[in-house]
């Protein structure tokens, strides 16, 4: 009977889920401030996501850096002042929060939303 359920389990096809669009990204975090975490680290960072597709990053430290945001290829891809590289996600929006896995270096980060808190931004230092 066991080996009849594991059969079936691997038989029945993988429901994947779409990462969110440009478009649905938008709607969902346009005038929000969002708090991220790791599995690892409960205090990944915080931002806030203002019109124009434009973003304001903050760690836990004091330092917050400007930026936008843009879709490529189907990513979700960050932009920061002072940071020539852009940083990409594939984004998914699941039934506890927005769920980001990093494009840009594959198998190196998964972010998770943290909807139960309110962190605001903290700068000491907005010239980054």
């Amino acid at each position: 009977m066991r080996n009849l359920l594991v059969c079936l389990l691997l038989a029945a096809p993988a429901v994947a889920q779409d990462a969110m669009t440009a478009e649905e990204f938008d709607a969902y975090v346009t005038g929000r401030t969002i708090t991220f975490r790791t599995e690892m680290n409960p205090t990944f960072g915080v931002e806030r996501y203002l019109p124009g597709r434009r973003v304001m990053w903050s760690t836990f430290d004091g330092t917050c850096q400007y930026g936008v945001w843009f879709e490529s290829k189907g990513d979700i891809c960050f932009r920061y002042e002072g940071d020539p590289e852009h940083k990409c996600w594939a984004i998914y929006d699941e039934p506890g929060g927005l769920r980001g896995v990093y494009t840009t270096v594959p198998d190196s980060t998964v972010i998770f939303e943290v909807p139960e808190r309110q962190d605001p931004l903290i700068c000491n230092d907005l010239s980054s």
